[in-house]
């Protein structure tokens, strides 16, 4: 008998009428734009007044006229700027300069191109490096790069700034903006100049971008009835994927399950709606929504197929938004142990709304708590065991475009020292100084991996090396090495 059956079947009050993700909700937004349009056909006399009369330029009804500033300084600029403005750009800077005044991060317009991209961003694939970004306190930081995508290749990790995209810096730029910088053709290459908390000097990375399928769920069998599932974000298919994948392990003699959503930066709501459901029970909180004016909504698990196997699930820094849904559901209703990190905490929901061009406004609309009414803005999910990786996992990328050879010395030398420690090639030192011990180490590695042994890293030896760090750290992944303890517990009891 399958895991779980006919979950497409299964309604979902939001799915016709709306899509949401990030927590977003998507609907047409005529209003605004016949708003608009009705303003700029009534403000023709701007100019001439202001110039030669003390009268007012524009008449507007009482019932509006706190927009009398605003029409005022359109005709100005429109009639009076020393130069012919784009009607449709001031238009689009008043929308944006409205949403910009709430100091949201998650608060943004969107012209044509942006929100064509946004919408791409949760379809079935997209061309880019594959890195979930937000805007924090006026700098561009990762959330996490997807499972696969040139972004985690590259050495990106959860709460890295971006300073600048080619040269341009994004210091005060919205997330969307940045997006449309770092966002190009598959074979393109793009320079991000990244600060990495705890590394004195900036990284450079030279990421080539590529297609980046949004192929969610990725499924195995670790042995002794354990199953694994990662899953890296929540899209359009997303839940539809988890059945398929839980459907073939539970073939293969699944006993217990891991859910890794680590580096898991949230996606469609409906989605984590939809995958809590198969792990919760029926009439139990998946999450609560809350108003601008305190009143509270309650989402319960509904009935339907659920996956009746013992269930333990992995979090850290990187998982966020709907990840997060899902990780307080499973803990709070169904007391589902979480192992890892603290999560990301973004406790807020969005909608976005599109305009009749083609353009979108996203915003804030309400808070989410957890089942037991919390909520972790900012704060995170704090797992039941807290488990930190090995100091080597979170060692910064090393450009293979440098040469670090004798005599040289920066953070990327430090870094490669430590990797090379890590690996058991004894450099000597882990200073960032590249001396003579070094260099054997180096020329040691580069023996035992068959590459030419000339003591320089770079190039081909030093993506090697990085690559030898990655498969180091697979071998040795506390989090989840204790997540698979727990679970084979839980099978004996």
């Amino acid at each position: 008998m399958k895991v779980v059956m006919g979950l497409d079947q299964e309604k979902t009050s939001q799915e016709n009428s709306e899509k949401q993700s990030g927590i977003i909700r998507m609907k047409k937004f005529h209003f605004v734009m016949l708003l608009f349009f009705t303003v700029f056909l009534t403000a023709g006399i701007t100019t001439f007044a202001l110039a030669f009369g003390n009268e007012k330029a524009v008449t507007v009804g009482t019932e509006r006229r706190e927009f009398e500033k605003l029409y005022t300084a359109y005709d100005t600029l429109k009639e009076s700027y020393y130069k012919k403005v784009d009607q449709k750009k001031l238009i689009d800077g008043a929308i944006n300069g409205m949403l910009e005044s709430l100091g949201d991060p998650y608060s943004d317009y969107m012209n044509e191109k942006e929100a064509a991209s946004f919408h791409q961003s949760i379809s079935s694939s997209f061309e880019g490096i594959g890195a979930e970004i937000q805007e924090k306190d006026g700098q561009i930081v990762i959330v996490s790069p997807l499972k696969g995508s040139p972004a985690e290749k590259a050495g990106l990790k959860p709460n890295d700034i971006v300073l600048s995209v080619d040269g341009k810096s994004l210091q005060g730029m919205s997330s969307t903006k940045a997006v449309t910088l770092i966002r190009g053709k598959k074979g393109t290459k793009v320079e991000l100049m990244i600060k990495r908390p705890g590394i004195d000097e900036p990284i450079k990375m030279s990421i080539v971008r590529d297609t980046i399928p949004l192929e969610t769920v990725y499924g195995e069998m670790l042995g002794d009835g354990i199953a694994k599932v990662q899953i890296t974000s929540f899209s359009e298919n997303t839940a539809k994927e988890l059945v398929d994948v839980l459907n073939d392990l539970q073939k293969k003699g699944m006993k217990g399950l891991v859910l890794d959503l680590r580096q898991n930066p949230g996606g469609l709501l409906d989605q984590a709606i939809k995958i809590s459901n198969l792990f919760v029970p029926e009439g139990k909180v998946l999450f609560k929504i809350q108003d601008r004016n305190g009143n509270i909504m309650e989402q319960k698990a509904t009935n339907g197929h659920k996956v009746n196997v013992p269930l333990v699930v992995i979090i850290d820094q990187g998982s966020a938004s709907a990840s997060e849904i899902f990780a307080a559901a499973v803990k709070e209703s169904a007391n589902v142990p979480l192992v890892g990190q603290k999560s990301f905490g973004k406790g807020t929901v969005q909608r976005a709304q599109d305009f009749p061009d083609g353009s979108n406004m996203k915003f804030t609309t309400e808070k989410w708590l957890t089942p037991k009414g919390n909520w972790i803005h900012e704060k995170g999910i704090n797992p039941d065991y807290e488990i930190s990786l090995p100091k080597y996992a979170s060692l910064p990328y090393i450009n293979p475009e440098l040469k670090l050879k004798l005599s040289s010395a920066s953070t990327q030398v430090k870094a490669a020292q430590q990797m090379l420690k890590a690996l058991g090639y004894d450099p000597g030192r882990e200073d960032g100084f590249f001396d003579e011990k070094t260099k054997l180490a180096v020329i040691s590695f580069q023996k035992a991996e068959k590459l030419e042994a000339n003591g320089i890293l770079t190039g081909q030896s030093t993506i090697t090396l990085m690559e030898q760090i990655k498969e180091k750290i697979k071998k040795n992944d506390t989090q989840l090495q204790k997540a698979v303890e727990i679970l084979k517990q839980q099978i004996k009891s």
